[in-house]
């Protein structure tokens, strides 16, 4: 079953408790829909890379964490999203978007390798449009969950306490 954002029966009327305003219980995989959107958040904003991943900072991993996050509890890296239409993902277009980014970012992964410092991925030819793809997919999903897409990440921290205490 497909239904569009405002189409979304559990999204009418009443909302259900939420995670930081990401409506919970309206996606039967929601935590694993959690560290997706993570995953994308941090995968679609140069900023935040520069200034955090490149710098170092603690508390948000690196591009190989967000990506291990994208794709260690669904396997998106063995298959397509749509697998989840419903459950993880809202509907179609949501996970073509997510499929267009998990591609380009794990093609960059496997030319520069998992243990590549950030800077290599950041000065890849590819790594510009890894980021709009994961861009799309980010504010797709983000919008529906009724979040602002560009608030800045969350730290790793966060995000399990919040998956955590739901």
């Amino acid at each position: 079953m497909t239904v569009q954002g405002s189409e979304n029966s559990s999204r009418r009327g009443r909302r259900s408790s939420t995670m930081g305003g990401m409506p919970l219980n309206d996606m039967p995989w929601w935590r694993w829909r959690s560290n997706v959107r993570s995953a994308l958040h941090m995968l679609s904003d140069p900023v935040f890379q520069r200034n955090v991943w490149l710098a170092g900072v603690d508390g948000y991993g690196d591009v190989t964490d967000a990506v291990y996050r994208l794709v260690e509890d669904t396997w998106l890296d063995n298959w397509s999203a749509e697998k989840y239409v419903g459950t993880i993902f809202r509907d179609s277009q949501e996970a073509a978007l997510v499929d267009t980014a998990v591609l380009r970012v794990l093609r960059i992964m496997h030319q520069v390798g998992p243990d590549a410092p950030v800077s290599a991925y950041l000065e890849h030819a590819g790594w510009p449009e890894a980021v709009r793809a994961a861009r799309d997919a980010h504010v797709r999903m983000s919008v529906s969950d009724g979040e602002d897409p560009d608030q800045p990440p969350r730290t790793l921290e966060v995000l399990q306490i919040m998956t955590r205490s739901a």
